[in-house]
């Protein structure tokens, strides 16, 4: 009988309420992050390859649906059930704009260029800010048949994509006409739509179903039946595998090529919203209903149960918890090891 992998995962705790949206920035000369939204309206920022807390984005007065960061890390976006998207700075947690909408916004989207922010949400508009000019009226794209549940630049800011949680489908725009060029055809409504880092493929999750789509020309590449229903779907960076998790409180990976199931890890006490790929694919991270966010290592095939369980430590289920956590200040700031010393100095001579 073939033994079965069993992992051990990185928890991170700090939220108090169900993790609906977890985003990695691009790998950045201090690392990676990992920004997560919940419905307790405390977005939180963290070191995205060991889970370690850094900062909590204070400010929304409703629960937080969507969070992204931009392409350097420098500025984190969310958008929340009170009528507003924020721009944050990602080093010290201070609120740079608030963009106010008429009602809840599902949805935020950093561009390529870091120069405009996408929104969507209850209004079923498509709203994009140049950040350049903050205070300038957004640009407004009318047309969505139903509540916009996810928007994604595509093309280096030239398309958009959008679906909606009420109709299926994912809805091609093109920016420059501010019209549906092509539609993504889906039986239910898509739960996850995702672009893959190198703009290859386009991975949505809708019913029970993980499809993958040609980014360039829209054709569908892969469709699989999975046996549950999905609520979120990614795919890895070098797009060998493809993790996929649902209301079965499990995190699965799949081959890419065959759609066979490589591992089913258990641990989440709740449903999966939302999975994500580590940007080198070393890692996902899983956020559910019990207001915790794992993070699970890309085990290769041929790896045994005590090499993966050491790998995080012989015996424990290591734990991050932001009470562990020192950076909690006014704000927060990513401190460097100059100022580390310079803190251990005073304390040293009393």
């Amino acid at each position: 009988m073939e033994k079965k992998k069993v992992q051990v995962p990185l928890v991170c705790h700090g939220h108090s309420r169900p993790i609906v949206d977890l985003f990695y920035s691009p790998i950045t000369p201090d690392g990676y992050f990992l920004i997560s939204a919940s419905k307790d309206g405390k977005p939180m920022l963290r070191n995205g390859e060991t889970g370690d807390w850094i900062g909590t984005f204070d400010g929304h007065k409703g629960a937080v649906w969507g969070a992204c960061l931009d392409t350097p890390g420098l500025r984190a976006a969310t958008a929340s059930a009170d009528f507003s998207t924020r721009v944050w700075d990602a080093l010290t947690g201070d609120e740079l704009h608030s963009f106010e909408h008429r009602h809840i916004v599902r949805t935020c989207s950093f561009s390529e260029s870091t120069t405009f922010l996408l929104t969507g949400g209850s209004e079923k508009i498509l709203r994009i800010f140049d950040l350049a000019r903050p205070d300038a009226a957004p640009t407004e794209v009318e047309g969505s048949p139903g509540v916009i549940r996810t928007a994604v630049w595509l093309h280096s800011d030239q398309s958009l994509l959008s679906s909606c949680s009420d109709t299926g489908g994912v809805r091609v725009w093109d920016v420059r006409t501010q019209t549906i060029v092509r539609t993504l055809e889906t039986k239910s409504p898509c739960t996850s739509v995702e672009v893959g880092r190198d703009g290859r493929y386009i991975t949505t999750a809708d019913g029970n179903s993980v499809k993958f789509w040609d980014a360039n020309h829209f054709g569908l590449v892969k469709s699989y039946n999975l046996s549950r229903p999905v609520e979120s779907a990614s795919l890895e960076p070098f797009r060998s595998k493809f993790i996929a998790g649902g209301d079965d409180m499990w995190v699965r990976i799949f081959d890419f090529s065959t759609g066979e199931e490589i591992e089913c890890n258990k641990g989440h006490h709740g449903p999966v919203h939302c999975v994500r790929f580590s940007p080198g694919g070393e890692s996902y991270a899983s956020g559910s209903e019990d207001g915790t966010i794992r993070i699970w290592r890309t085990v290769e095939s041929g790896g045994d149960d005590s090499e993966i369980a050491n790998s995080n430590g012989p015996t424990t289920n290591p734990i991050v918890a932001v009470e562990d956590v020192i950076l909690k200040v006014e704000g927060f700031h990513i401190r460097t090891q100059p100022e580390l010393q310079a803190e251990e100095k005073p304390e040293a001579q009393t």
